[in-house]
């Protein structure tokens, strides 16, 4: 897979770093904090989720201003300003209607965006998403003296090369990773800001609302939050899904605020995403008939969430065998991986019991 890295200006002439990659429906992912376009596509946290959200829809990705490849010395580091960016973003792009993805922080931009834009998002995608910034949600001297805490620590350890501060919030982030992701997530922290914007992205999140433009959004909304997520309260992504008319909460059980790929969460995620937001059908779908009959057998277990012994187990055969028919039907439909496989087989019919 190949991404093209492109340039946009926002309103006040900041230049905006977005990418595409895939093809097929435009689905575009709201900016957010700790990004780097070309360090995101190599990551071993965030290829995963680069790679299952291409397959059969162009994606967009962005730089939010101050972060990765975007302008860093900027004046204005505000909300208004980053819902600005996604307008410029989808604009440069050539994106009339389109779905869209907000994740953590990205989601009040997305909130905001749909809000303004109704005629342009066709589905609304929230992920560990929330309407209120901390100190809206908790006002209190307690609460400002943690995160002016944070904040200091934020200025004074970010750019080090030792990353024992930035592994504080990478474990926040993903507390399920290994060391190797926690590690990677470290370096992707280093490089997508300064300490000086790192801090100050984080303030101006502090104080957003977006709770009554929630309340205007017209497009169909699905959201999805982790029940233990580390980082934002499940309570939020509940409060948030309840302003949205119509709305839709599904509840993932994970503790990680960025899912991993490994996890069943992860293939939930995008089961519900890929059942909700149209696109088009992956080749890997002709591909299905070039399956043996025991490889459809073995394919119904993965897609029903059975594991290479309960496949086994239930086909009378030996883990080595069912190791080898899996990879005949991973190079078959063209995947990767079990989630990828799971997605792609659930979306054709198997599965279903």
């Amino acid at each position: 897979m190949n991404q093209q890295i492109r340039f946009c200006r926002s309103r006040d002439g900041t230049r905006i770093a977005y990418a595409l990659t895939g093809g097929g429906p435009p689905l575009v992912k709201a900016p957010h904090w700790l990004t780097h376009l070309e360090y995101e596509f190599r990551s071993p946290i965030w290829q995963p989720w680069i790679e299952a959200l291409s397959r059969g829809q162009t994606l967009l990705r962005m730089d939010q201003r101050g972060c990765g490849l975007s302008d860093r010395e900027i004046a204005d580091l505000s909300f208004e300003a980053l819902v600005l960016d996604l307008e410029a973003a989808a604009d440069a792009a050539g994106f009339e209607r389109f779905a869209l993805l907000g994740h953590s922080q990205g989601a009040a931009i997305a909130v905001e965006y749909a809000a303004r834009h109704p005629g342009r998002v066709s589905h609304l995608v929230l992920l560990g998403g929330y309407a209120r910034g901390r100190l809206q949600r908790d006002p209190s001297p307690e609460a400002r003296a943690e995160f002016a805490a944070q904040l200091k620590l934020v200025e004074l350890g970010w750019g080090r090369d030792d990353p024992a501060y930035r592994h504080m919030f990478s474990t926040q982030f993903a507390p399920g990773g290994s060391l190797e992701l926690i590690n990677s997530m470290s370096e992707l922290q280093r490089m997508s800001a300064s300490p000086a914007n790192a801090v100050r992205i984080m303030q101006a999140f502090l104080d957003i609302d977006v709770q009554a433009a929630a309340q205007r959004i017209a497009c169909p909304a699905l959201l999805l939050h982790g029940r233990g997520d580390r980082r934002v309260p499940f309570e939020e992504g509940r409060r948030l899904a309840g302003l949205i008319p119509g709305a839709r909460l599904v509840t993932l059980e994970t503790e990680n605020h960025i899912l991993l790929e490994k996890e069943p969460a992860f293939a939930r995620f995008f089961e519900e995403l890929h059942a909700f937001v149209p696109r088009k059908a992956p080749a890997a779908e002709g591909a299905f008939g070039q399956l043996t009959a025991r490889e459809r057998e073995v394919l119904e277990l993965i897609a029903q969430g059975r594991d290479n012994a309960q496949i086994a187990a239930r086909l009378e055969l030996s883990e080595k065998t069912v190791r080898n028919n899996i990879t005949h039907i991973f190079d078959k439909l063209g995947v990767e991986n079990r989630s990828q496989a799971i997605v792609l087989a659930r979306n054709s019919g198997f599965g279903k019991v």
